[in-house]
Parts: C-alpha cells; structure tokens; sequence
C-alpha cells in the first residue's frame, strides 16, 4: 500500500478541526453567537460537510499511490472543496462576512469535481 504521509497528516488535521469546530458550535460562547444569529443549523451543515470529508480524505491518502496523478487531483479537489465550502460557512455564520457567500458554491462545485475525477482513477493493484 503507497500512501503520502503529508496527506495523511492534512486529513488527520482536518478531522480534528471538524471536531472541534462541531464542539465550539454545540457549546460556548461560539455556540450563543450561533444561536443569536440564527446561524447554528448553517454552522451545523458546515460541520456535516467537513468531518465526513475529512475522514475519506484520510483514506484516499492511504491508497493514493495505487491510484496515480489521479487520484492525487481527486484528493486536491476534494480537500480544497471541503475548506471552501465549509469554511465559508463557518465563517459566514460566525462574522456574517457577507462577501463570502461566492466561495461556497465553488466549494462546492470542487467537492464534486474532485468526486468526478475519482470516479475515473484507474486503481493498480499492489
């Protein structure tokens, strides 16, 4: 199994970021800002959309050598959908930065390139 250790580590960070940002959003003062704003089920979709993300990102690191030049485009547009998408949200429910509502629909749309592009990696068998 080839795997790419600063992928690995990218991910591992990624989840506890999603872990944590799901924690400071259920309790807290960042919580009641939420709350006050009427942002927590924003915040919440934020949330949904990182942590699974970042645990497959985690996996695909794992595998990424089987999969080729690929499989690595997959993962960057997968990781860097993922930071667009739910960090604007984050940050649009949190300061209400307004300016960013652009960026979530292209993390979108790089959530599901990098999906696309998976689902055309040729795997090699080790």
């Amino acid at each position: 199994m080839q795997h790419d250790r600063e992928l690995l580590r990218l991910a591992a960070l990624s989840g506890f970021a999603a872990v944590a940002l799901g924690a400071m959003g259920a309790h807290g003062p960042v919580h009641d800002t939420l709350v006050a704003a009427g942002k927590l089920g924003d915040w919440e979709t934020a949330v949904r959309y990182h942590l699974p993300h970042s645990m497959f990102l985690y996996v695909l690191a794992l595998f990424i050598g089987s999969g080729g030049r690929q499989a690595g485009w997959a993962w960057r547009g997968l990781f860097t959908g993922m930071l667009l998408f739910s960090g604007s949200i984050y940050l649009l429910s949190y300061f209400g930065w307004k300016w960013l509502g652009p960026v979530t629909p292209l993390g979108g749309l790089s959530l599901m390139a990098g999906w696309l592009l998976l689902a055309t990696v040729k795997w090699k068998r080790d």
